[in-house]
């Protein structure tokens, strides 16, 4: 069923060796020679090749080289490093003129590998010079002059921006900064700006995600979990955002006593509380129409972004093994989740090594390919975890199905219909009683 794999031309570079690999895999579990699916000609790899052992070894081999090489853009001593310059190309060097880049581009690119903390994210300051060049100052100048057109303006403006800025945020959180330590402080201070322009709370995003969801897995006891609803009923759905959306203020703090971490809780309170306080300033003290479209809109529209892209992410929830990584997560091969979200795409990856760089996801999949298939692991390709969200609102499972690439050859022996019924299987929710007996070692 390779017909069905669409290989987007923007696809980083990553993504499109990974959904090569697997196209190969299925081209040969079915013993047939490559096809085009039209969008795009598919390396033929070894389609045309003998089946048997011989043809999985090689197999083998092809995915070692790409992973080599993989590695070899990711090594700052390789002749071949390749550092991110920004998201929205691979290689931006070969777009401008050879001047610009000789004269500008290279000089920017050399200094900017000693300002971040790991030479490949010189986008890292590409995109903190972004924001505070056009963020901060169209926020005080709205402050200083409001106006609607502005206002709305400046809103799009954030709507575009807070995707990036938030997964740039997710490896901040994780790896306790983005930048070298000799701008630690800068390090330090820039997410108490960006933070609530981009509508965020003080530290609330750490507290929630590094010391809670990542603590507990989507199990039981995680506050964003989706085991106890269905995840293709919008009522289910409602709840569950507004569970998130009116009483994660409370929720969190009240999680930490209930595990022994009262420090924790009275940070988390803090820092929640904090943020409100300083909404409340500014619309008393500077100018209430201003800080409804530069703080507080902002807020309300990201706490629902937040909860539709995690019910997407931990919507397919093995019944046999819901606690396992491999199965109640996913893998989402796309552009505007990896190209554009720093291999956000990668959520299994993600949920293995919470403190794995963004640019190491697709190649420990390849590494772990074979894992993910024995484990049953889900990858979906040419998707968002917003659109697998609005898919399941609507019960589209052929859309779905069609959109999963499968791994393994339990997976791949399923029809069109078979994996639609796979993957509606996968969105039960559990039983109480279920919970107990599947979480014991979580209760």
């Amino acid at each position: 069923m390779d017909k069905h794999i669409v290989f987007d031309k923007a696809l980083t570079k990553a993504d499109q060796v990974v959904l090569e690999s697997l196209a190969r895999d299925i081209r040969h579990h079915r013993g047939k020679p490559a096809t085009s699916n039209g969008k795009l000609d598919v390396d033929s790899g070894l389609g045309s090749e003998s089946s048997g052992d011989e043809a999985a070894c090689s197999l083998s081999q092809q995915d070692a080289r790409q992973v080599l090489a993989l590695k070899a853009l990711r090594d700052a001593k390789s002749a071949k490093f390749e550092p991110t310059i920004v998201l929205s190309v691979d290689d931006c060097s070969s777009l401008i003129p050879s001047a610009l880049d000789r004269y500008v581009l290279q000089p920017y690119i050399r200094h900017a590998r000693k300002i971040v903390r790991h030479e490949t994210d010189v986008v890292m300051v590409s995109h903190l010079l972004i924001y505070f060049t056009t963020l901060v100052p169209s926020a005080l100048f709205l402050f200083r002059h409001f106006t609607y057109v502005h206002a709305v303006c400046h809103f799009i403006m954030q709507m575009y921006y807070v995707g990036t800025y938030t997964l740039m945020q997710h490896q901040h959180i994780h790896q306790r900064g983005i930048l070298s330590k000799k701008y630690g402080i800068f390090d330090a201070v820039f997410p108490y700006i960006l933070d609530p322009l981009m509508g965020h709370t003080w530290n609330g995003y750490f507290y929630h995600h590094v010391k809670h969801h990542h603590v507990e897995g989507n199990g039981p006891d995680d506050l964003s979990s989706t085991i106890r609803y269905q995840r293709d009923s919008v009522i289910d759905f409602l709840h569950y955002v507004g569970r998130f959306y009116f009483l994660i203020w409370l929720d969190l703090p009240l999680y930490f006593l209930r595990k022994n971490r009262p420090a924790l809780a009275l940070r988390a309170a803090a820092s929640e509380w904090a943020t409100y306080t300083f909404y409340y300033c500014m619309t008393r003290l500077v100018g209430t129409k201003a800080t409804l479209f530069v703080y507080i809109l902002p807020f309300l529209m990201l706490r629902i972004g937040l909860m539709v892209g995690n019910w997407g992410q931990h919507a397919f929830v093995d019944q046999d093994e819901p606690d396992s990584d491999f199965r109640s997560s996913i893998t989402v091969i796309d552009v505007a989740s990896n190209r554009f979200c720093f291999n956000d795409g990668y959520h299994t990856s993600h949920h293995l090594n919470p403190l794995r760089h963004w640019r190491d996801h697709p190649i420990s999949f390849l590494e772990q390919k074979h894992t993910y298939a024995r484990e049953g692991a889900l990858v979906f390709h040419n998707i968002d975890f917003l659109m697998i969200t609005f898919r399941l609102m609507r019960k589209d499972y052929e859309h779905l199905a069609k959109c999963m690439v499968p791994v393994g050859e339990d997976q791949m022996n399923l029809s069109m219909d078979e994996r639609m019924r796979y993957l509606k299987r996968l969105t039960r929710r559990f039983s109480e009683a279920e919970i107990a007996s599947k979480f014991r070692k979580a209760l």
